[in-house]
């Protein structure tokens, strides 16, 4: 990653639409993502990012989905800045923030001026609002006793981050000795730039590279043994293969997938967490409740002691803590008695314990099948957490609510349509493919949403993606990309020769008692498939366009 000086200055300039343009709406996607919805003589979503990893800000495109009970900041920024106007936005020289001038009216109708400073300074990200060199908030408080220098507290007076001292601007000359680490000398240059600028002073001059960069606007994404680098001009010293976007649409590409899963474990209530600990609640039961099986199936050796004890009453009186008998074999056994009891009342004893054991077998076995089944089913839904987006996540905490193992979530009473679940639909050769990613889905698209004679497809053996195609009669590259989805959306999307059944939907059946998404077939077919990701994964993003 480079999101340095230099990036944010040509990010700047394309920030400079929204001067101008009224702040109509201020929305919160996470605990360090807010929205700007902004009107005027054009509209935009400007996305500001405090991440400690993946801080940033741009216009986007990109739906997400937003908090109903916002947190005190986003609450106080609405106070004060929605319905005004941008004015200025200006980088503070080649630093890595950002100062918004916004014009307001307070609550007697009088002007006022604002100052929102987005900083975008790794695990310092922060954004801050100021009236008069007085801080009225902040996303996140540096009290006192962290930082004597810079104290970020409502009611403080602000202070500007220090700028880099004996730093150069590097936009602002026309050499550069490249043969020093550039970083040291000049502001706004990672060293991630600082190595293309080297490899480009290798055959042009620095003026020329200086003007590519100011020209740019664009964004140039390389990838390296999967991780991903970026700046405005191509990165060609790691490769000469790279991606181009706009500077802020490779920005949404870049970083949306990258916090959906923080996103999700933060609007979906932790349910990774809850789903983590159920599997090992579910684990250790299985292993006392296996650990009682063995031992209740040893059940015949108790009613053989008790058998040998009716048969030598005579040799056995009250206060023994144990005698040495034959058994029926004529070997030798020594068996454990109960001083208080005689023989006989030592050998009922041991019919008890054989009949209590023999009995217990079948309630053992009831309690191993239930928390097996529950084993298996938050196993599968820690499997649908890892790949599903926010709208997929809401669903599974709703049907952990209903199955009873979340406690439901207080909401105000109102009439609501009814609404499909979040399935994807793809169009593929003039057919639709629907694609379910969690429970809901994946029954709503196999019972209410498919034909009967529509074609399912199912990774083979585990829990996965129910997919349907509606078509009676798929081709064998159908079939193919069928079966690809359906591996994809399962555990083994990293592995090869996967196993997918395949049937019309009339050979399924619901399965009485079951969780949801449970299906029996009467007849089937397999394909085994190698999935190619990469080719998956760019279907779907040209479907959700």
């Amino acid at each position: 990653m480079a999101f340095d000086g230099i990036f944010l200055h040509q990010v700047t300039k394309q920030l400079q639409k929204a001067v101008g343009l009224r702040i109509v709406k201020i929305h919160q996607i996470s605990d360090t993502e807010v929205l700007f919805s902004l009107k005027g003589y054009s509209s935009y979503q400007l996305m500001v990012s405090a991440h400690s990893l993946y801080n940033r800000i741009h216009f986007t495109s990109k739906k997400y989905p937003t908090r109903n009970s916002p947190n005190n900041f986003i609450i106080l920024l609405r106070k004060y800045l929605e319905s005004g106007v941008i004015t200025s936005i200006k980088q503070a020289g080649l630093d890595r923030y950002l100062i918004f001038d916004v014009d307001n009216r307070n609550e007697i109708g009088d002007k006022i001026h604002l100052k929102l400073y987005v900083e975008l300074m790794g695990k310092y990200a922060n954004i801050i609002l100021v009236h008069n060199d007085r801080i009225i908030d902040a996303l996140k408080h540096i009290p006192p006793f962290e930082n004597t220098i810079r104290t970020i507290q409502p009611g403080a007076k602000f202070t500007e981050t220090p700028p880099q001292l004996n730093k150069i601007n590097p936009l602002e000359v026309d050499e550069i000795h490249y043969d020093d680490k550039l970083s040291d000398y000049y502001t706004g240059i990672s060293d991630l730039l600082a190595n293309q600028i080297r490899f480009l002073m290798q055959s042009q001059s620095y003026d020329e590279i200086k003007k590519a960069i100011l020209n740019s606007d664009k964004m140039y994404i390389t990838t390296v043994n999967d991780k991903q680098y970026f700046h405005c001009i191509p990165l060609t010293f790691l490769s000469q293969q790279y991606q181009q976007y706009d500077i802020c649409e490779g920005l949404d590409y870049l970083y949306f997938s990258k916090e959906e899963k923080d996103r999700i474990r933060q609007l979906t209530g932790d349910l990774f967490k809850f789903t983590r600990r159920e599997i090992n609640k579910y684990t250790k039961k299985l292993a006392v409740l296996n650990a009682d099986l063995q031992s209740a199936q040893q059940c015949d050796k108790y009613k053989l002691m008790g058998q040998i004890l009716y048969s030598n009453l005579d040799k056995i009186t009250k206060g023994n803590k144990s005698v040495t008998l034959c058994d029926f074999d004529g070997e030798n056994i020594t068996i454990e008695l109960d001083e208080k009891l005689d023989g006989k009342g030592n050998a009922k004893k041991y019919f008890t314990k054989y009949r209590k054991l023999s009995t217990g077998q079948k309630y053992i076995q009831q309690q191993i099948d239930i928390a097996k089944e529950n084993l298996d089913y938050f196993t599968s839904i820690a499997q649908q957490l890892e790949i599903c987006d926010f709208a997929s996540g809401q669903e599974i905490r709703l049907e952990l609510e209903r199955n009873g193992y979340l406690k439901a979530r207080v909401q105000k009473a109102r009439k609501k349509k009814p609404v499909e679940p979040n399935y994807s639909k793809i169009q593929f050769e003039g057919y639709t493919i629907l694609v379910g990613k969690n429970n809901i889905q994946n029954d709503y698209i196999t019972f209410k949403k498919a034909n009967r004679f529509d074609y399912w497809f199912h990774i083979k053996q585990v829990s996965g993606a129910h997919v349907i195609i509606n078509n009676s009669e798929p081709t064998e590259k159908q079939i193919r990309l069928c079966a690809s989805l359906a591996a994809y959306y399962s555990c083994y999307r990293n592995s090869q020769s996967i196993a997918v059944d395949y049937t019309m939907v009339k050979n399924l059946k619901k399965i009485p008692n079951s969780k949801l998404g449970k299906v029996i077939m009467k007849q089937y077919k397999t394909i085994y498939i190698d999935i190619n990701q990469k080719e998956i994964e760019q279907l779907i993003s040209n479907q959700n366009g």
